[in-house]
């Protein structure tokens, strides 16, 4: 799918260093002969020379204009999956990857349109069958060139509702279509907490909380208008870095100004967090942002010692008061990188029970749904191990005694800022009483808690400065 309006942009900013994208035959054979499905066998210096190794998925594909860069292509069960993103700014020199939005963008609408293709490959009849509808799916996914929902699976229930233009005057292009039944209103707000612990003394322990609003508004109207409140309790960190979505119709200024990188004080934003908005007809995320809370929710420590052709192991974990101690899951993993697949196991465990993963490169300890009353839990154990195979798990960081327990855990109906929607705050200008739902969640992400009887790896000092 071309959008000009989007080939225009990109020619405004790039003037005489544009490059355009061929027509789709030309475009298809450079990017076929760039991912080696062309001329595999031959040696071609515009893909194989040395200065061309590729480490990612962003190619510079040659055509009879120039060099069209960047192309985002990936190949996954037997198709290619491709687009051009817009580079807002100057292509030379060419900016770091990190730093064109499109980018992200772009592989995010791909995955998403792999998401429904894949699934549905039972046969070549049914394949053609879906890529047949993306172009329809494609009206909702991406209207205007730029992505609105990536999940476009959830817009292939509503085929017989898309359309190429808005009846309604006053409809968004991001609702593009429409509604018939009872009002009603979804929000789940979900948090994740990322969290480097070392238990040393000389070196920070680090915790961030990332959270999203997610709502789906089922409502009659080409624009009906919502009005959503986040509401914090008294005394909790204010919420910053709020991004918000492009259907926000109003915001105070001073909501998104709040930043983190700068230190609490009193004329940090503190509420009311209100976001009028007009909802798109699919789900969505309203809003992001992070806050700076106090602890993390596990406080855990791991030491590991070598002791001859052993090793022996002890981690302690202990759940914060303030935490509600009702879980979905809790479990810590502890992986053994670099070492042969473990022979013998000895252990104690002071609550629920520790299992060895069919590799035997991994132990996991299932703490289940409740901490015990006294809020701590403690493993120790010591552990033998074979002779090492290409098939057990390396790692270039976690040689010797350095190593890492990763905690996995969800707490339903939580969040570490106590953040929450009240159901009665939310406004909606149509006729009929909305049904409003309510959900929250608490969720680890990228939970470590370091061996305490190692020095702190050189590759995660910059992330504690």
């Amino acid at each position: 799918r071309r959008y000009p309006t989007v080939e225009l942009r990109a020619e405004a900013l790039n003037g005489s260093t544009h490059v355009p994208v061929p027509s789709d035959s030309a475009f298809l054979q450079a990017l076929l002969l760039q991912l080696r499905l062309l001329r595999q066998h031959a040696f071609v210096e515009q893909r194989d020379s040395c200065t061309r190794i590729g480490r990612s998925c962003v190619y510079s594909v040659c055509t009879a204009a120039g060099e069209l860069w960047p192309v985002l292509a990936f190949r996954k069960s037997g198709l290619v999956y491709a687009c051009v993103p817009l580079v807002e700014g100057a292509l030379e020199p060419r900016p770091p990857l990190l730093t064109v939005c499109g980018l992200s963008q772009g592989l995010a609408l791909l995955l998403g349109v792999m998401e429904y293709v894949s699934p549905g490959r039972k046969n070549e009849a049914e394949l053609n069958a879906r890529v047949g509808r993306l172009r329809n799916l494609l009206v909702q996914a991406c209207p205007l060139g730029t992505p609105l929902n990536t999940d476009v699976r959830s817009l292939s229930g509503s085929l017989e509702d898309i359309q190429e233009m808005p009846a309604d005057k006053d409809q968004p292009a991001w609702r593009s279509s429409s509604y018939r039944g009872k009002p009603q209103v979804n929000v789940c707000i979900t948090e994740k907490v990322k969290c480097v612990q070392h238990d040393q003394r000389d070196v920070v322990d680090t915790w961030q909380v990332y959270g999203a609003v997610n709502c789906k508004c089922d409502i009659e109207g080409s624009a009906p208008n919502v009005t959503l409140s986040l509401s914090l309790p008294t005394n909790a960190p204010p919420l910053q870095d709020i991004v918000v979505h492009h259907c926000v119709t109003s915001v105070d200024p001073a909501m998104l100004l709040s930043t983190s990188a700068e230190p609490l004080h009193d004329s940090v934003y503190s509420g009311p967090y209100k976001f009028p908005f007009i909802p798109p007809s699919d789900s969505f995320n309203l809003c992001y942002y992070t806050s700076q809370v106090p602890v993390p929710p596990i406080l855990g420590c791991y030491q590991l010692v070598e002791e001859g052709s052993q090793i022996k192991i002890m981690v302690n974990l202990k759940l914060h008061e303030s935490i509600k101690n009702s879980f979905e899951y809790c479990e810590a993993r502890i992986p053994f990188f670099n070492r042969g697949p473990i022979a013998q196991l000895e252990y104690k465990v002071s609550y629920g029970q520790l299992d060895l993963s069919r590799e035997k490169s991994l132990l996991v300890w299932v703490i289940g749904q409740k901490f015990p009353k006294s809020l701590e839990v403690s493993l120790t154990g010591t552990v033998s191990f074979g002779t090492a195979g290409k098939e057990h798990p390396t790692d270039y960081v976690c040689t010797g005694n350095t190593a890492y327990v990763k905690l996995y855990f969800r707490i339903p109906d939580f969040t570490l800022t106590g953040c929450y929607v009240d159901q009665h705050s939310v406004q909606i200008f149509v006729p009929g009483k909305p049904k409003i739902t309510a959900s929250r969640e608490l969720i680890s992400s990228d939970y470590y808690i370091w061996n305490s009887k190692a020095p702190v790896p050189m590759l995660y000092k910059p992330l504690l400065e």
